[in-house]
């Protein structure tokens, strides 16, 4: 049997870990041949960008982050975007795809990828492709699983930045806000926020209101306390309000989020008087090694979907219910995101530890 494998997306801690293991449990339990594809759905565009995994060159690759397969966020073969004469045309290339994919003599293919690129993977399937979905984003919000890889690391990056950000803002008696990823979901912001004693977490799930934010670091400066760590979610919004948004698709689609943690920098500072930075964390939160966590959650990932593809139980996303891996259909996977419940346990403990949200 030959398998193809492929990461879709953005980039996140552990895809390395999820190709080892696909490729060295496909050789070693059952001896069968692994194809990596290029760039994400890009490569199923074209037969030639491809390389075949070995356990040889797929050695040494579990603590090293991004992917050695590339990914890229376009490639949808359901509406790929060309410009002809200087206009966009938007095409249906499900069909060549197909092809190659027959071409390229693939009986399985792993898709690693979040909701957008588990979506494709999952019109794939319907179209008869024999597809098995690996689930990959730093911003934790696919519900069918408990929790997705990178997501930990992330997390573990941004904790570490409000560390650091703890101590230059209390030398010089500022309020810090950092800004950290997560599109529509605050789990990172959330998690990260009481890892690293955040005063202020903000994120999309509660809207917030930028007088609440203020009272609650105004308070905290007359009972002495001589600096304030504000995190908040690219994706929050204030009450009324919208997300703040850097680039939008022709079509309306937001294609990135960002800003919001500037616009509460700025509102902080002229509604209190007290000096105000803002950091961004941005791409940090992707980049790097994958911590332990991550490296054993991808792997058990990678493995699982061998072992589906074994018991040609296709069409389906490996998942952790902790404690065990277990399945569900691509649909179910696909069917809604998982947000922070904003009366859910780690909302009220933070808020039971004097944590404002804003609300």
């Amino acid at each position: 049997m030959r398998i193809g494998v492929l990461s879709g997306g953005g980039d996140a801690p552990g895809l390395n870990a999820v190709i080892r293991a696909v490729t060295k449990t496909a050789i070693f339990k059952y001896g069968w041949s692994v194809t990596g594809i290029i760039d994400g759905f890009e490569g199923l565009l074209s037969p030639t960008k491809t390389r075949q995994l070995t356990s040889w060159n797929t050695r040494g690759i579990l603590f090293i982050g991004g992917t050695i397969l590339g990914t890229t966020n376009r490639g949808n073969p359901f509406a790929y975007k060309t410009v002809v004469g200087g206009r966009e045309i938007v095409e249906d290339m499900s069909p060549l795809v197909l092809n190659n994919i027959k071409e390229l003599g693939l009986d399985a293919l792993v898709v690693i990828g979040g909701d957008g690129s588990l979506k494709i993977g999952h019109g794939l399937y319907k179209l008869g492709v024999p597809v098995i979905g690996v689930p990959k984003t730093i911003d934790n919000d696919l519900s069918a699983t408990y929790v997705t890889f990178g997501f930990q690391t992330a997390v573990d990056t941004a904790t570490d930045a409000l560390d650091k950000l703890h101590t230059t803002a209390e030398s010089h008696q500022r309020v810090i806000v950092l800004e950290v990823m997560g599109r529509y979901a605050g789990w990172i912001a959330l998690e990260a926020g009481i890892s690293g004693s955040a005063d202020v977490i903000l994120i999309p799930e509660i809207p917030f209101s930028m007088d609440k934010v203020a009272e609650k670091l105004t308070e905290r400066k007359k009972a002495g306390s001589h600096s304030s760590i504000v995190v908040v979610a690219e994706g929050a919004k204030p009450l009324g309000g919208e997300m703040a948004v850097r680039e939008k698709a022709a079509d309306g689609y937001v294609l990135r989020l960002g800003g919001m943690g500037e616009i509460v920098g700025s509102e902080i500072a002229s509604r209190t008087g007290i000096e105000t930075r803002v950091t961004v964390l941005g791409h940090l939160q992707r980049g790097g090694s994958p911590c332990p966590f991550d490296r054993l959650l991808a792997t058990r990932y990678g493995a699982a979907a061998v072992e589906l593809i074994a018991n040609k139980k296709f069409g389906e996303m490996v998942s952790y219910q902790p404690p065990d891996i277990t399945s569900v259909p691509l649909e179910t996977a696909i069917s809604a995101l998982r947000l922070v419940d904003p009366e859910g346990e780690l909302v009220k403990i933070a808020e039971g530890m004097g944590v404002s949200f804003g609300r």
